[in-house]
């Protein structure tokens, strides 16, 4: 999970490879989303949340003066990265499993 800080009139660009599973909470200030033909989108206050797939937003601005903050949360990532040794079988002895 990460925390997004917008000062007053900050823009923040929605990269779609890096944002694309990305779930967004406003935990202060309000939000604004810019949509993908540069249009003005809503205006989120406090403590609502938006999914970033397939939405087209391509920017999140901060329309106030004060500090907006985001928390942003992704899906951890499925592949383990763990390396362990082959593991070598042993010869059967022809006796139980």
């Amino acid at each position: 999970m990460r925390t997004l800080a917008l000062r007053g009139g900050a823009r923040v660009v929605v990269v779609a490879a890096e944002w694309s599973a990305a779930f967004g909470v406003v935990t202060r200030g309000r939000v604004q989303l810019e949509l993908r033909d540069g249009e003005p989108g809503p205006v989120l206050g406090r403590d609502a949340g938006f999914w970033l797939r397939g939405t087209g937003v391509r920017a999140l601005r901060n329309p106030g003066r004060r500090t907006a903050r985001l928390r942003i949360v992704t899906p951890r990532a499925r592949t383990v990265t763990c390396r362990s040794p082959p593991v070598r079988r042993l010869p059967n002895d022809g006796g139980k499993p």
